[in-house]
């Protein structure tokens, strides 16, 4: 009895650890998932909070970003986008932090951009996050491989189109770490509560929902024993998943390094 008490709070110190810096949230943000027709695509790539749109954290470059596109039974195509980012300032309710943009020309088909951060170093936590993510957005609705795995050390593959969920409907996806499912991850859901304004590279002041209790800000579920994950839309807009510390024995420089893998979905209301 004795081990398992102490195994229980070994378990806990680690969970409450990952919980610390969790409130951190990569985002990979553009306008519009679903695109009636082509056209550029504005892309921001910001560290934050987006539901609070609380502390934003200062981007180092990102060791890659690029986009993997798939069009029918084409071959799926990866282009390398890292040199096409530029350094600008997003704003949050509360400071301001240095995060990176580009512009990409989208035609027909799946767009899968693709997030390598660098680590952040989190001195409060006192170890390094990286939150590798995805966005998937769809031009004229022309089918791709977006249920496919892009090949990102640590990944979220959607099981649910990203892009296509009504209010209500349920969005599906697995956890994977170098290819391989990861039974029972942690997953965080944060909705994006204040809008992006791109004409002022900030958050909105005005929230659209109230949480009732800090525990609606960051919800939490965990995957299966086959790293697969089930939540429900209650809202329209944009969600985040972050699955957390997939590779607990990961380092960066020495020091603990949490390696998560994020993905945002858009969920529109049917009218």
């Amino acid at each position: 009895m004795k081990e398992k008490v102490t195994a229980f709070f070994a378990g806990a110190a680690i969970v409450g650890s990952a919980t610390l810096a969790s409130a951190h949230f990569q985002m990979v943000y553009t306008p519009e998932m679903a695109m009636v027709k082509g056209g550029k695509v504005p892309v921001k790539l910001v560290f934050t909070h987006p539901f609070e749109a609380g502390h934003t954290m200062n981007m180092g470059k990102p060791e890659q970003f690029y986009v993997v596109r798939s069009r029918g039974e084409n071959a799926p195509k990866k282009t390398d986008l890292l040199e096409t980012l530029q350094p600008f300032t997003w704003t949050s309710l509360t400071n301001s932090g240095d995060a990176w943009e580009t512009t990409y020309q989208a035609r027909g088909g799946d767009h899968i951009f693709c997030l390598v951060p660098e680590p952040y170093w989190e001195e409060g936590d006192g170890f390094y996050i990286k939150q590798n993510t995805k966005v998937i957005v769809n031009v004229g609705g022309e089918p791709g491989a977006w249920m496919e795995p892009v090949g990102l050390p640590t990944e979220i593959v959607p099981l649910a189109k990203p892009y296509d969920r009504w209010t209500g409907n349920v969005f599906q996806g697995k956890v994977l770490v170098d290819g391989k499912p990861v039974p029972g991850a942690e997953v965080e859901i944060e909705y994006m509560n204040h809008k992006p304004l791109l004409d002022k590279n900030a958050f909105a002041k005005d929230g659209e929902v109230e949480a009732p209790q800090d525990a609606f800000v960051l919800q939490t579920i965990f995957a299966d024993d086959n790293g697969m994950f089930t939540f429900g839309i209650p809202r329209a807009g944009w969600w985040g998943f972050a699955a957390l510390d997939l590779d607990p024995e990961y380092t960066y420089k020495d020091k603990k390094c949490s390696r998560d893998a994020v993905i945002w979905i858009q969920a529109k209301d049917m009218k």
